[in-house]
């Protein structure tokens, strides 16, 4: 499992470079991989109104979706040049709740200051996400 994490870091980082990050100079980039064995990429897309921002997350699910997608997310890499340990947002992290299938092993795949995977479950990342009718 190891190179097909890294195989997703490195789409992620390739994609950080498309974001478009005029306002805080914050490229990230994502790299989501489904059940289906498909992945799809994202990169943050700024506006002047923040509240207006897409995250790469959310872009590279909404990708997915758009582009017929229907298993659920397996792992999901994100990258930023400027910060290490970059942790989804909390809108991002219930996004990719409502979209895994399973919170223990759907995996978030980041890298720490020395360039080393870091690999944690959606559950450790987000405990306690919003569930309807749960």
């Amino acid at each position: 499992m190891d190179i097909i994490y890294q195989n997703l870091m490195s789409e992620a980082k390739e994609v950080s470079k498309n974001a478009y990050c005029p306002y805080s100079n914050f490229p990230v980039g994502a790299c989501v991989l489904y059940e289906s064995n498909k992945t799809y990429r994202g990169c943050n897309v700024e506006n002047v109104s923040f509240g207006l921002t897409l995250c790469a997350e959310r872009n590279a699910i909404s990708t997915a979706i758009s582009l017929g997608e229907k298993t659920k997310i397996k792992a999901i890499a994100i990258y930023s040049p400027k910060q290490s340990y970059c942790l989804p947002c909390g809108a991002c992290r219930q996004w990719i709740s409502e979209f895994c299938s399973n919170e223990e092993e759907t995996k978030i795949i980041l890298e720490d200051k020395n360039k080393k995977l870091v690999v944690l479950s959606q559950k450790e990342v987000f405990p306690f996400g919003f569930k309807f009718n749960d």
